[in-house]
């Protein structure tokens, strides 16, 4: 069966449409000088998935230098998973899944990223339950994190 989406590189003229996505799924929602800032740096890490030329979801990534979670001896490059989201209508086909398999690819070929780590709602299990999936693994709490007082996860895994 022939998947109904493609995911590829984000475009800047997709930023608006990333935007409203953005807005419309989560509950942390960025200024629109980040999404820029993000695409402009990390590029080939921020990714769209399409559906019939419609963009469904997004992934925007970056990569930091520091201490790594999964190797607290070792400084290294952390690809840090900032936003992802796919909108109602397309969730449940893997479109999620994939943004993340083809960012942690992307972190680790173009920027050298020698771990990954993303923050998640406590309550988020649907959301947790993909990051198991793909090897993350809750490292720490991340007390009152949300601006509404609920505690994130920091979860990661090695590259």
């Amino acid at each position: 069966m022939e998947k109904a989406y493609i995911v590829r590189e984000a475009r800047r003229e997709d930023l608006d449409e990333v935007i409203r996505i953005n807005r419309e799924v989560l509950p942390e929602n960025y200024p629109a000088f980040y999404f820029e800032m993000h695409l402009k740096n990390f590029g080939k890490a921020f990714l769209v998935a399409e559906m019939n030329g419609k963009i469904v979801g997004y992934v925007m990534c970056r990569v930091e230098y520091d201490t790594l979670y999964t190797n607290p001896n070792k400084v290294g490059k952390r690809g840090h998973i900032i936003s992802i989201a796919v909108i109602p209508e397309a969730q449940g086909k893997g479109i999620g899944t994939e943004l993340m398999t083809r960012a942690l690819e992307s972190m680790k070929k173009y920027y050298g990223a020698e771990e990954y780590y993303l923050e998640v709602r406590v309550s988020n299990e649907i959301a947790i339950r993909v990051y198991k999936k793909l090897g993350f693994n809750v490292v720490k709490v991340l007390p009152k994190y949300y601006l509404d007082g609920e505690d994130a996860y920091l979860m990661a895994r090695p590259a």
